[in-house]
């Protein structure tokens, strides 16, 4: 009987381990890159997703230094998502996804302060781990001259014109 209880026991810290190793350091990054038609710097109902944009995954130490300790680079698909995997445990570090590249020649221009979004690549910071999926902000790229249905749209969110 005692034999049987010592078995167990160790079948049960073997998975704990097994488990434990599991969890820290497998993650996918999931986001979308869209074309901003109208020029307002966030996504409309008029949106494009783009296909083909290049993104990548930068993680930094926070001790303000520039030294990259991981990247991945990955393109979207159709629907103007991106799936990135990230190996590794990230606690200490700043973890972004950055716009790279456009495949759109007419919708190619880097919103100023929406180039980049951060993302936890971590399994000890308070989030759920199951699936190990970390979701970034959508990410996009402003056309050269808005569509003229974006006064329609942003009349319907109830923006009002600066100029008339």
């Amino acid at each position: 009987m005692a034999k049987a209880i010592a078995l167990i026991v160790s079948a049960l810290c073997i998975l704990a381990i097994a488990d434990f190793a599991h969890a820290h350091g497998e993650y996918h990054v999931q986001g979308q890159i869209y074309c901003d038609t109208c020029r307002v710097q966030f996504a409309t109902r008029i949106a494009d997703p783009i296909e083909g944009a290049a993104v990548r995954l930068e993680c930094r130490k926070r001790d303000g230094s520039e030294n990259v300790t991981y990247s991945v680079e990955g393109v979207t698909d159709v629907e103007g998502l991106y799936h990135l995997p990230v190996e590794g445990e990230h606690e200490n570090e700043i973890c972004e996804v950055i716009l790279v590249k456009s495949p759109r020649e007419d919708c190619s221009e880097q919103m100023d302060d929406f180039n980049r979004a951060r993302v936890v690549c971590s399994s000890n910071s308070g989030i759920d781990n199951a699936g190990q999926v970390r979701y970034a902000n959508a990410l996009g790229f402003m056309i050269k001259e808005a569509l003229p249905g974006c006064k329609q749209v942003l009349d319907e969110l109830g923006f009002f014109p600066l100029h008339e």
